[in-house]
């Protein structure tokens, strides 16, 4: 099976949408596994060696933050975060879709809002020169990383999360 064939087969989503899905997962899992990397060598060096890995717990932070941000907006337009449907049998299929128009209207919004808040807030970090505590790396250019993210779910939620509300039949 073709390597194309095989993305074909395991992602839903068309186009473009479809590699940049790939592309946030692959970052995703990419970083999952650096992460499993970072703890078995610290414990290894810690209880065989007594000399753990410096700064793993920087890293552990730092892996986490990519690993959480690049999978967020996937998981966001798939919708696939919780949802209490209780009253979804009892109201008609219109309801549901306005309603989950303005679900989808909220969290973009808020998605934009707090992307803003903390680029800038990123912005802030490297004009002051933060550093993480051990290894000295910029903490404003993660903070950044995670604003854009937050945007990039944010665009994804109005744009092809709407999308998937109201043209994608809910029976697959």
């Amino acid at each position: 099976m073709s390597f194309v064939a095989w993305l074909k087969a395991h992602y839903d989503e068309k186009g473009p949408i479809r590699w940049l899905a790939f592309l946030l997962e692959l970052i995703a899992a990419v970083m999952l596994m650096v992460l499993m990397l970072i703890t078995c060598v610290d414990v290894v060096g810690r209880y065989v060696f007594n000399k753990p890995l410096p700064g793993s717990i920087e890293l552990t932070e730092i892996g986490m933050a990519i690993l959480i941000f690049a999978a967020m907006p996937v998981v966001t337009w798939r919708g696939g975060h919780i949802v209490v449907d209780l009253l979804d049998r009892y109201l008609s299929t219109f309801v549901v879709k306005c309603l989950s128009l303005l679900s989808a209207i909220v969290i973009s919004g808020s998605f934009y809002y707090l992307g803003h808040r903390i680029y800038q807030l990123g912005e802030r970090s490297i004009r002051r020169g933060e550093v993480t505590e051990f290894l000295g790396i910029s903490s404003g250019y993660i903070v950044q990383y995670i604003a854009i993210m937050s945007w990039a779910t944010a665009l994804g939620m109005i744009t092809y999360g709407v999308y998937r509300i109201f043209f994608q039949d809910k029976s697959n």
